[in-house]
């Protein structure tokens, strides 16, 4: 077919034709359907869509079945995943995919998007620098299909691709130029490229295909056969390699594990060996010396040879002659030089440097031992993986950064350590849903001077970011004012006028942004809303015999008081959110802590803690646990409140949870 059809010519050919009719009359004997987020998780959930479909017909043996070779499965993998990723980088909405079988044995892939203004890529180079994360476009899929087309109506672009089954003519065949009609008859009868999943996935391999255990070159005939290898896999297996090894590194969330997967996929099956250096990126373009062989902030993170008795003596070659300073914005592969001390025989090396989001990130480095080195597609292959590659250590890079971050602000949030009190024993459980990030509850317990003792425990509404805000802005608040001598009432009124002003310069700053760029003005609760705060507040007295308390709840599950003979009550009143009304008057309640005496006072983590439809505090459910602590000291009230809590239902607890208990001795 030569060139490709242009997005107009294409839509102009089918003429709103419903696209897996298009130029077929079969019947649709085979239908699956899936609906999908528009994430990079979208192209591994079409593939495992397929290949459930593709499983489950076989199994019930519907006609065109019988034509279905792993030659046609793999192409239909490769086709779904490239029209995926096309609708989720490039239309950037949801997407639905839909495969079809007919009686025929043709299998029709068709992907719909709601951006129908934004053509899909055709694979042409409409920019210099197009990264390979981005698909390999529409000509692949114009060349393992028979037809192709794309269909638009009202809020909605469907692109499709009839894959004929074995033994008829494909596009390719008719003249396309980005995979031979020899490459695309190498998949007949084939399996498929890949076993395994996870960090022991590898490239699939003929049990006569690897290179020699150790890595060499043997002969002559070694190096031919080995040409004949890597023509016939990169027709057979290189089309899915990316697709597949783009799921592996998708999600690794540990850069060292990126390094060790990236080894896994070069060797055997690219290359005899490889290293990947990763840089300490706050260096920024200077981590690499001028002196030749000298690294400054790079460390040699993995080393990987089909040999593994070649490894260490390996690694301590290329950690002496690691990669030389060049324009990290270069494209495609430079020489390394040989480890032939290491390795002692003659080969090829070539480095990439690993790039993304605008940042060095490291070096990739690849060996083949023999005179042949590396052939062209070999290394336009690598430089493709290494985009994936880069993509992925930069994605684990930001995590950690973003970890770091959170465990820092959550230090932040919390108390170095609670405060001791005379005469009373306290114990804590704190368990944030979000191990990385910070959480919307919060806890505080310290000397507010005189002899007295504040505490507080609170829940923002939301997560994240957002409830760092409020957090940081509402503990400091409470220690500063109850150090100034404020009441707990008194505390509370100012807080919450506290939260309404910062949510209304919040909304002006707001407003005035929008006004800057010409925006359109705020309509009322358009803008930043009120940051709410439930908050259990009180302050500790010890004297001879017990300790006084002082006491309220502002919109918070309610401090329940056990008594030593078991009798639970609550101590204090409900009272309004914190943020919510202006120019509320708090109230507080005082009673007597006695020797013996325990208050829980918990976040709705605890009270609203479901299994199915209940709730753990439904029929008073929490004051009948914390009656079954009668006796019990307070650090073995608050482990016995935290395991019911968790026994309660089949699944981990969905919210925060904290609990703070004070018991007087």
């Amino acid at each position: 077919m030569g060139a490709i059809p242009t997005q107009r010519e294409t839509a102009s050919h089918l003429s709103g034709a419903p696209p897996h009719t298009a130029g077929a009359s079969a019947q649709d004997l085979g239908r699956a359907h899936v609906a999908l987020l528009g994430s990079s998780l979208a192209p591994g959930a079409a593939r495992a869509m397929v290949r459930a479909a593709l499983a489950d017909w076989c199994a019930r043996g519907l006609p065109g079945t019988e034509q279905l070779t792993e030659h046609l499965a793999a192409d239909v993998l490769v086709v779904v995943s490239e029209l995926v990723t096309n609708a989720v980088v490039h239309a950037g909405t949801d997407v639905e995919v839909v495969c079809l079988m007919e009686e025929t044995g043709t299998v029709v892939v068709e992907t719909a998007d709601h951006h129908p203004s934004r053509a899909p890529r055709g694979g042409d180079d409409e920019t210099p620098a197009d990264p390979s994360e981005y698909g390999r476009g529409l000509r692949l899929v114009a060349a393992l299909s028979e037809a192709w087309g794309i269909t638009y109506r009202p809020g909605t672009k469907t692109v499709w691709a009839r894959l004929p089954a074995a033994g008829r003519e494909t596009a390719a065949d008719a003249g396309g130029d980005a995979v031979t009609a020899e490459q695309i008859e190498a998949y007949a009868g084939r399996e498929g490229p890949w076993t395994g999943h996870g960090p022991d996935a590898r490239p699939w391999t003929e049990a006569a295909g690897e290179p020699p255990a150790d890595g060499g070159c043997a002969d002559a005939a070694d190096t031919g056969l080995r040409g004949l290898r890597d023509r016939e896999w990169l027709g057979r297996g290189a089309l899915s390699f990316l697709a597949e090894a783009s799921d592996l590194l998708a999600g690794q969330l540990d850069e060292d594990l990126v390094a060790s997967l990236t080894g896994q996929l070069v060797v055997p099956r690219l290359a005899d060996w490889c290293g990947v250096w990763l840089e300490d990126e706050s260096l920024g373009r200077g981590a690499w010396s001028d002196e030749p062989g000298t690294a400054v902030g790079a460390r040699l993170a993995r080393v990987w040879h089909a040999g593994e008795g070649h490894i260490d003596e390996l690694r301590l070659a290329l950690e002496k002659d690691p990669p030389r300073a060049r324009d990290p914005w270069r494209s495609g592969p430079v020489g390394h030089p040989w480890p032939g001390d290491a390795l002692g025989t003659q080969g090829a090396a070539l480095a990439y440097r690993l790039v993304a989001g605008g940042r060095p990130l490291g070096t990739l480095v690849i060996g083949r031992a023999g005179p042949a080195g590396f052939p062209d597609e070999i290394t336009g292959l690598v430089e493709d993986l290494s985009r994936r590659v880069a993509l992925a250590i930069g994605a684990a890079r930001q995590y950690a950064r973003q970890a770091t971050i959170s465990a820092v602000l959550q230090r932040g949030l919390l108390p170095g350590a609670v405060a001791e009190i005379p005469g009373v024993r306290s114990a804590l459980v704190y368990e944030p849903r979000d191990k990385g990030g910070p959480s919307g509850d919060f806890y505080d317990l310290f000397p507010a001077g005189d002899g007295r003792w504040r505490f507080a425990v609170g829940d923002v509404q939301g997560k994240g970011p957002e409830a760092a805000v409020v957090i940081g802005l509402a503990r400091p608040w409470l220690r500063l004012l109850a150090r100034e001598q404020y009441g707990v009432p008194d505390v509370l009124d100012r807080l919450n006028q506290l939260l309404l002003d910062d949510a209304t310069e919040a909304a002006d700053a707001a407003a005035r942004a929008l006004v800057a760029v010409g925006g359109p003005p705020v309509a009322p609760g358009d803008g930043p809303q009120t940051r709410f705060l439930s908050l259990l507040y009180g302050e500790l007295e010890p004297f001879e015999g017990g300790v006084r308390c002082t006491l309220a709840s502002a919109g918070h599950p309610l401090p329940l008081l056990l008594a030593p003979d078991g009798a639970v009550r609550a101590v204090a009143a409900p009272q309004t959110l914190l943020g919510v009304v202006e120019d509320a008057a708090y109230t507080s309640e005082t009673f007597e802590l006695r020797s013996g005496e325990t208050l829980l006072c918990v976040t709705d983590g605890v009270t609203e803690r479901r299994s199915g439809s209940r709730q753990f505090d439904d029929g008073d459910g929490l004051a009948a646990a914390l009656a079954g602590c009668a006796g019990l000291d307070a650090g073995l009230v608050a482990e016995r409140i935290r395991r019911l809590v968790h026994e309660f239902g089949p699944r981990p607890p969905e919210d925060d949870l904290a609990l703070l208990v004070l018991q007087a001795e």
